[in-house]
């Protein structure tokens, strides 16, 4: 994984204000920069909506092209998006079926929340619980991918099979 991040950080180096933070799994790299004209406010100059439109129409070319490559070296589609202060854009990006065993008391809960209008159906339930997870133990997930990450740097540096 590190070495998507490092080639990234280096293929993208010229779109964003910084390093880009890339988030991988097993079908998409997702990659999201902070737009150096995003530290403008509304008074000096457009609003962020409209410097999010102007980098993804002029950066399209080479985002395209920089996808690609990747897409051919690690074998998953690329995403690409903006961040603004705490809140993310992404432009295009995968929307991947996870099959899952649920038994009833996990389908009731999702049952109940299509049928409060919180979700439109169970696949949008569950996301949102899988998002809503995300957002209330975020520390603790940070803290288990940064543990996974010295996993793989542990495996990367260990002896090698030949």
């Amino acid at each position: 994984m590190n070495e998507i991040r490092d080639w990234f950080a280096e293929q993208a180096s010229g779109l964003f204000a910084s390093a880009p933070d890339v988030t991988v799994d097993a079908q998409e790299i997702t990659v999201v920069g902070k737009l150096a004209a995003a530290e403008q406010t509304a008074e000096q100059g457009p609003t962020t909506t409209h410097l999010i439109a102007e980098f993804r129409e002029r950066t399209r070319a080479e985002r395209i092209a920089v996808a690609r490559k990747a897409e051919a070296l690690f074998g998953r589609k690329v995403s690409w998006g903006v961040r603004d202060g705490e809140s993310v854009v992404l432009f295009t990006h995968l929307s991947v079926p996870v099959m899952t065993r649920l038994r009833q008391p996990e389908r009731v809960v999702l049952d109940t929340l299509v049928a409060a209008g919180v979700a439109r159906s169970r696949s949008d339930a569950l996301a949102w619980c899988v998002r809503l997870v995300g957002e209330h133990e975020g520390e603790w997930i940070t803290r288990l991918r940064e543990a996974l990450r010295a996993v793989d740097d542990a495996r990367a540096a260990g002896p090698h099979q030949h």
